[in-house]
C-alpha cells in the first residue's frame, strides 16, 4: 500500500518538474525549430511533440540530467522528420512529371540549410529572431501579447485568458490568427535589418511593457495587482537586454520594471487592498530588486539612452526609490524629468502624472490647473485616474464635496474591483 500511494506522488512530482522545464526552455526550443522550418507556427507544433514526448517518457524513465537538451534534440529530430516528408512528397511530385533540376535546385538547398540550423547551437540569435517575430508590428497589439506570452513565456492559453480577464476562447483564437497573419505576409524569422531594427525593437519593448503594466495594475478583476505577469515581462526584459546589450532603451525598460516591480509587497495590505506609493512602508520595498533598476539604469545613461522614453520613466522611478521616506522625494526633480518626458513622448498621461508632480512640488492649485486643461481630452474620456487626481487635489485645496464627488466619478470608471472600493473610500473619508 506504502508504494502505491506513492507513485502518483512521484508522477506528480515529475510533471511539475516538466512544466517548470517547459516554462523555461520552451522559447528557446521553439525559437530553433522555428530557424528550421522557417514557420512560427509549425514550430510551435513540434516543440509541443516534444512536450507529450516528455510526458509519455520521463514519469517512468526519470527526468533527464539535462532536460532543456532533450527537448532540444527531440524537437529537432521532429523538425528534421518533418522536412524529410516534405522533401520526399515533393520529390514524388518531381517523378510525376516536373524537372528534377528544379528539385535539385530548391528541395536540396532548402533541406541542407535545415540541417545546418539544426547543427548549429546559436541559442540567442534564434530568440531575438523569435522575439521580433512574436512582435511584428503585422499583428495587432492583443495578438502581439498574446502570441508573446505563449511563445516566449511559455504560458497556456488558459494561463494568458486568466491573466487578461478574456475567455480562454478569445485568446486560443488570436494565437492562431496571429500565426494565420504571420504566415500570410510572409513574415521572414530573422532580426530585421539595422535600418528596420529600431521600430521593431520599439513594438517588442511596447509589447513587454504592456504585459508588465497589465499586473501591476490590473484594469479589471477583483486583484489589485497579477505579480506573474509582471514576473514574465521582467524575465523577457532581461533575456532580451542579454540578447541586444547595446540597446540603451531596453536597459531603460528593465530598469523601469525592475524599480517598480520593487514596490510589490508594499503595495497591498494584509487584506489585499491597495497602498498607494505615498502612504508604502519603504522597508518592505525590495533592495535587491532596486540596486538591479538601478544598475540598469546606469548601463542606459552610459549608452547615451538618459533620454529615451524608458529611461526617463525609469529615472522617475529612482528618484522614489532612493528616497527612504515620502517626504524626503525630489518633487521637483521629478518634475523636471516629466518635462522632460513630455518632450520625448508627450501624451495626455503623461500630462496627468507630470501634474501630481507639480502640485506636490508647487501646491496643489497649480496642479489642478493642469488637470483642469485636461478635462476635455477625449482619450481621458473614460479614464479614471483624471477623476481620481482632480479629488485629491480638490481635497488639498478643501474643496471637499468636489473631491467626493470625483471620487465617486472616479470608482464608477473603473473596472477593477480592489481599485472601486479604494476610490469609494476615498470618497467616503474625505468628508470625515
Amino acid at each position: 500500500m506504502p508504494r502505491r500511494r506513492a507513485e502518483p506522488v512521484t508522477k506528480l512530482a515529475t510533471h511539475r518538474a516538466i512544466e517548470a522545464v517547459w516554462r523555461i526552455e520552451s522559447a528557446k526550443v521553439i525559437a530553433h525549430v522555428a530557424r528550421m522550418v522557417h514557420d512560427v507556427g509549425l514550430a510551435e507544433e513540434l516543440a509541443q511533440d516534444a512536450l507529450v514526448s516528455a510526458l509519455e517518457h520521463w514519469p517512468d524513465a526519470g527526468v533527464p540530467d539535462n532536460p532543456g537538451a532533450w527537448l532540444m534534440a527531440t524537437a529537432k529530430n521532429r523538425a528534421l522528420d518533418r522536412l524529410r516528408q516534405e522533401a520526399l512528397h515533393a520529390r514524388k511530385r518531381q517523378e510525376l512529371g516536373h524537372d528534377m533540376d528544379a528539385l535539385e535546385a530548391h528541395l536540396v538547398p532548402d533541406f541542407v540549410d535545415a540541417l545546418d540550423a539544426a547543427r548549429a547551437d546559436d541559442i540567442g540569435d534564434d530568440l531575438l529572431r523569435l522575439v521580433f517575430t512574436a512582435c511584428h508590428p503585422v499583428l495587432s497589439t492583443d495578438a502581439r501579447v498574446a502570441l508573446t506570452l505563449r511563445l516566449l513565456g511559455g504560458l497556456t492559453t488558459d494561463e494568458i485568458a486568466r491573466a487578461f480577464l478574456v475567455p480562454e476562447p478569445t485568446i486560443a483564437q488570436r494565437i492562431v490568427r496571429a500565426k494565420r497573419t504571420l504566415s500570410a505576409a510572409k513574415v521572414p524569422f530573422e532580426v530585421p535589418q539595422a535600418e528596420a531594427r529600431a521600430p521593431r525593437l520599439a513594438s517588442v519593448l511596447q509589447v513587454i511593457y504592456l504585459i508588465f503594466n497589465e499586473g501591476y495594475s490590473a484594469t479589471a478583476g477583483d486583484d489589485w495587482m497579477r505579480p506573474a505577469l509582471c514576473e514574465e515581462a521582467l524575465r523577457l526584459g532581461r533575456v532580451l537586454s542579454g540578447l541586444v546589450p547595446g540597446e540603451s532603451e531596453v536597459h531603460g525598460l528593465v530598469a523601469l520594471m525592475e524599480i517598480q516591480a520593487s514596490r510589490t509587497h508594499a503595495r497591498t495590505d494584509a487584506q489585499g487592498r491597495p497602498v498607494l506609493l505615498l502612504d508604502q512602508d519603504r522597508s518592505r520595498w525590495d533592495p535587491l530588486l532596486i540596486r538591479r533598476g538601478l544598475a540598469a539604469l546606469s548601463a542606459a545613461h552610459a549608452l547615451g539612452g538618459a533620454s529615451g522614453p524608458y529611461a526617463l520613466q525609469a529615472a522617475l522611478a529612482a528618484c522614489h526609490a532612493r528616497a527612504h521616506r515620502a517626504e524626503d522625494t525630489d518633487w521637483a526633480q521629478i518634475v523636471a524629468l516629466y518635462d522632460a518626458l513630455a518632450q520625448v513622448a508627450p501624451s495626455p498621461v503623461v500630462e496627468l502624472n507630470r501634474a501630481v508632480a507639480v502640485g506636490m512640488a508647487f501646491g496643489p492649485a497649480a496642479g489642478l490647473e493642469i488637470v483642469d486643461a485636461l478635462a476635455g481630452d477625449a482619450t481621458l474620456a473614460n479614464y479614471h485616474w483624471l477623476p481620481s487626481v482632480r479629488g485629491d487635489l480638490l481635497a488639498k485645496l478643501g474643496r471637499l464635496e468636489e473631491a467626493r464627488a470625483e471620487f465617486k466619478r472616479a470608482a464608477a470608471m473603473t473596472r477593477n474591483a480592489r481599485e472601486r472600493e479604494l476610490l469609494l473610500e476615498r470618497a467616503h473619508s474625505v468628508m470625515q
